[in-house]
């Protein structure tokens, strides 16, 4: 009976909710695992409870199932049981209806190592293929300012060469060169300043001075500071292909993406200084837990310079 309702069930998913065969084959094992479960303490469908149900999830976390499976095989298993309830009308209640997944980790965010970010910087700086002069002056500020500044990819893109305010449009952005700033609209419409350093600052004057051989006299405002040959806004998708080809020819071993230079420029920042509060600030984070995960990221350095430094760590390895 339980089994040919399970087979009812999944039939129905897979012709009439035309539900994938890959994860009808993954409702199937964990549909397979509640019968088996209910088998075994000798219970009906009616009368499972939310605390077995409860006992069951931590059997499955003690096995060693990850959040993320554990959270399929809830819902395969609550979706059966609203089925059992709304159509066939064996159920009175959903055990599952108050059992909640267990919370999965958040990945880290990648971030390249110092040695890496520099060798990045230092390819941008390189001489480009077919010694294209526009490429090379653009892209070593494009990295230059991302990694210097931590900015996200559609802060850098709404740059403006200088600042417009009119009724029709106001700059999303603009570089301060004489106090080594850059004024961004972030995520929820929110201007902030932040710092840019040296090394950026001089990579934006000479992309400046090539540009300026690049652009229609004519030219309306506003004008976008990063532009592409043709005198318009470099897109995003431009940017993300030539920092990925920089990256392989300095050689890293990871796909380079520009959001990874803002995670670079949040964990080196405080990696050097400890300040999360400053760290919050310069990447606009509304609540500085977004930014607390940083700190896993540094601790992870910390971690990485005590296995390699500390006696007894060499000692454990080597055992």
């Amino acid at each position: 009976m339980n089994e040919s309702l399970a087979e009812e069930y999944l039939r129905e998913l897979h012709v009439l909710r035309q539900v994938s065969k890959h994860t009808i084959a993954a409702y199937k094992k964990d549909l397979d695992y509640l019968l088996s479960r209910l088998q075994e303490v000798g219970l009906k469908f009616s009368d499972l409870s939310s605390d077995q149900v409860r006992n069951w999830v931590a059997k499955l976390h003690a096995e060693g199932h990850a959040p993320r499976s554990i959270a399929r095989t809830l819902s395969a298993w609550r979706g059966f049981y609203l089925w059992l309830a709304n159509q066939k009308g064996l159920v009175k209640t959903n055990p599952l209806s108050d059992v909640r997944a267990p919370k999965r980790a958040k990945p880290l965010p990648k971030a390249l190592s110092v040695e890496n970010a520099i060798s990045l910087v230092e390819s941008a700086n390189q001489e480009a293929i077919q010694n294209d002069l526009f490429l090379r002056a653009r892209d070593r500020a494009i990295v230059e300012l991302l990694y210097s500044s931590g900015l996200r990819l559609s802060e850098l893109l709404g740059i403006d060469l200088t600042p417009v305010d009119t009724k029709e449009y106001s700059s999303a952005g603009w570089i301060d060169f004489e106090a080594g700033e850059v004024m961004v609209l972030g995520k929820g419409k929110k201007r902030r300043t932040v710092p840019v350093g040296t090394a950026a600052i001089n990579a934006l004057r000479e992309w400046i001075t090539v540009r300026a051989d690049h652009i229609n006299e004519q030219q309306e405002v506003p004008q976008p500071l990063f532009i592409n040959k043709q005198g318009k806004r470099v897109s995003a998708r431009t940017i993300q292909k030539h920092l990925a080809e920089l990256a392989i020819k300095a050689g890293l071993p990871t796909h380079v993406h520009p959001h990874m230079l803002r995670h670079s420029f949040a964990s080196h920042v405080l990696q050097s200084s400890g300040d999360l509060r400053a760290v919050q600030e310069m990447l606009g984070h509304a609540s500085i837990t977004s930014t607390q995960i940083y700190t896993a990221l540094d601790f992870q350095h910390l971690a990485q310079a005590y296995d390699l430094a500390h006696p007894r760590a060499k000692n454990k390895k080597s055992q």
